[in-house]
C-alpha cells in the first residue's frame, strides 16, 4: 500500500489570492474563528454539531487528527489562508484516500459566506486538484453534493466533475438523511 509521506505534502500551495496550507494545530485560533463565523452558513450542508464542536480544545483535537491523517497518507487536509490577513477563509479536504487499484478519494470543501461568488474556491480547488493528481498520484476524485446545493453543483461542473448518479438517503446532514448527487473527476494524465 502506497501512502503519502510528509515530504510529499506541500509547505503551502500558492494561488493568485490564497495560500493552501496543510492543517495543523497552530491554526487552532483561526479555524475556531472561521467555524464560529460560518456556523449558520455551513449548517445546511454538514452533520449536526454539538456545542463542544466549537470549543477551542475540540478544534485543536480536530486539527491534530487532520495533521496525523496528512502524515499517514489517508487524507490531504488543506486550509485556505488569506495571505494579507492570515485568516482562514475556507478549507478543502481529500479524504478516504484508497490506494491499490482504486487510487481515489473524496473531496469536501467550504468557503466563508462573505467571500462567495468571487471565484476563490475554484481557484483553490484547481491548484489542490492538480497537486492531488500530480504529486499524490491519485486517479479519481469523487465529490458529492445535495441536489439543492446549486453553488456546489456549479463549481464542480466548472471544475469538470461529471455526474455519475444520485445516491438516495446517502448522508445524515443537518439531522436528516439526505440524497446526494455523485460526481467524479478522473486524472487524464497517463500513468508514469
Amino acid at each position: 500500500m502506497t501512502s503519502v509521506h510528509t515530504d510529499v505534502l506541500p509547505g503551502a500551495i500558492s494561488t493568485v489570492r490564497l495560500k493552501l496550507v496543510p492543517a495543523c494545530e497552530r491554526f487552532t485560533h483561526e479555524l475556531r474563528e472561521y467555524t464560529i463565523e460560518n456556523r449558520a452558513h455551513l449548517q445546511p450542508w454538514e452533520p449536526l454539531r454539538a456545542e463542544s464542536f466549537y470549543e477551542t480544545e475540540s478544534v485543536r483535537q480536530r486539527l491534530c487528527l487532520m495533521a496525523q491523517n496528512n502524515k499517514s497518507g489517508v487524507a490531504v487536509h488543506l486550509l485556505l489562508i488569506a495571505p494579507v490577513t492570515g485568516e482562514i477563509v475556507g478549507d478543502c479536504n481529500f479524504t478516504n484516500i484508497v490506494r491499490g487499484p482504486f487510487q481515489a478519494c473524496h473531496l469536501g470543501f467550504s468557503l466563508a459566506k462573505r467571500l462567495e461568488g468571487q471565484g476563490l474556491m475554484r481557484e483553490a480547488l484547481s491548484s489542490a486538484i492538480s497537486y492531488v493528481f500530480d504529486s499524490i498520484g491519485l486517479h479519481r476524485i469523487m465529490a458529492n453534493y445535495r441536489p439543492e446545493n446549486v453553488r456546489s453543483e456549479q463549481l464542480l461542473k466548472r471544475l469538470e466533475f461529471e455526474k455519475e448518479g444520485l445516491a438516495r438517503s446517502y448522508l445524515r446532514i443537518n439531522g436528516v438523511w439526505a440524497d446526494h448527487v455523485l460526481t467524479s473527476l478522473i486524472n487524464r494524465i497517463p500513468e508514469r
